[in-house]
């Protein structure tokens, strides 16, 4: 059973997303506490709760075009599958999933100029025998959905899901798209090689001291808060904080991947706005070129049928074209930073042939395994 939470606990949650958790003073002005208040209840919080923090990087404006892949694993080759996805450096995340056969969902950040070096990877894959079906989709950044107090019952300190409010409230949105979820026009390069490192820092630990951060990557404190300040903060590099927990019941919740088509960007947009107030939406990105819709939305397994239901009625009223969904395995994944080591003088190094041969490695050893345990029979 998880741990009762407060309707403050949220609020805290979500006011250090917002305003950011390393400026404890602002959030603490906004929660109307002394900051040294907000400092023991978040360190009670994060410990009774497991709270992992996380950096979002805005990897548009850093010259990098978003990739998610969605792979079939042949039986057998699940874990060689998993390990392959990583053959290519630019890999940002990688979890197994389950629902429509087992297989693994990838995130990759590519140099803009190298995409169709990428598609020939993700082909290869299939050729190598790893995958028997890999999809690409080319995405915006991710829109991650802050944590909300919005239908949370401070009495019962209970979630109430207003599933047939929310029906109503998505034809009432505004039809206009966030930046995180435009297509964009370009993809510059606006960080420089120190601007990376510290986002790399920054993504490993978030309230990381400056320094900290200073003397980890060799240069003055002055220089780090410069180019924090000046670089990251002022071009927008970093698109929100993130604070991961389980405020639902882990042991009967599940998260999900949705891919949702819809016959316009209008219905699109409409539907986007009204899952960034909701407690079940993690984080959305765009498909680029299409009116499509990547979203990672969390439930409780009760509520996912009725979740079902509600996509239903919309494909029946034309809201909504098609779509399609697998569940996460939250005890198969791996994440790793922003690939900081191939950049220089603002410039993406990226070696296809590495990533062919790191593949191949990968699928000739499990091929040997393979026709040993076949032999040994």
């Amino acid at each position: 059973m998880i741990k009762k939470l407060e309707f403050r606990d949220l609020k805290t949650v979500e006011t250090l997303e917002v305003e950011g958790p390393r400026n404890i003073t602002k959030v603490a002005r906004k929660l109307g506490v002394p900051a040294e208040t907000l400092r023991k209840r978040v360190r009670r919080l994060a410990s009774r709760f497991s709270w992992r923090y996380h950096l979002n990087i805005y990897h548009a404006d850093l010259g990098l075009k978003k990739a998610v892949l969605f792979a079939k694993a042949l039986p057998g080759y699940e874990d060689t599958l998993f390990e392959s996805l990583k053959a290519n450096d630019f890999w940002l995340s990688v979890n197994r999933y389950y629902g429509s056969g087992e297989g693994c969902f990838a995130l990759y950040t590519i140099p803009s100029n190298h995409t169709s070096e990428f598609e020939a990877f993700v082909h290869r894959l299939e050729e190598v025998g790893v995958t028997s079906q890999a999809q690409i989709f080319w995405s915006t950044c991710f829109q991650y959905v802050h944590t909300t107090t919005n239908w949370f019952d401070k009495t019962s300190k209970t979630w109430n899901f207003k599933w047939d409010e929310w029906t109503k409230d998505i034809p009432k949105q505004k039809a206009k798209l966030p930046r995180t979820l435009t297509d964009p026009d370009e993809f510059p390069t606006k960080g420089d090689k120190t601007d990376l490192l510290i986002l790399k820092e920054m993504e490993k630990n978030p309230i990381v001291r400056m320094t900290d951060l200073a003397e980890t990557i060799g240069i003055s404190q002055q220089l780090a808060a410069y180019h924090y300040l000046r670089h990251i903060e002022e071009q927008n590099l970093i698109e929100s904080f993130e604070i991961s927990f389980n405020y639902f019941d882990s042991a009967s919740s599940d998260n999900f991947m949705f891919v949702l088509e819809f016959d316009s960007q209008d219905k699109l947009a409409k539907f986007s706005a009204s899952l960034m107030d909701k407690p079940f939406a993690r984080g959305l990105g765009k498909i680029l070129g299409k009116n499509a819709l990547l979203a990672n939305l969390y439930f409780p397994r009760a509520e996912f049928r009725k979740f079902v239901g509600i996509l239903s009625k919309l494909l029946r009223t034309g809201q909504l074209k098609t779509y399609d969904y697998i569940i996460l395995d939250p005890n198969v994944s791996e994440r790793q930073t922003i690939s900081y080591e191939y950049f220089e003088n603002r410039k993406w190094h990226y070696d296809h042939e590495k990533h062919i041969r790191n593949l191949e490695k990968i699928a000739k050893a499990q091929g040997a395994r393979m026709k040993a345990a076949a032999l040994k029979k």
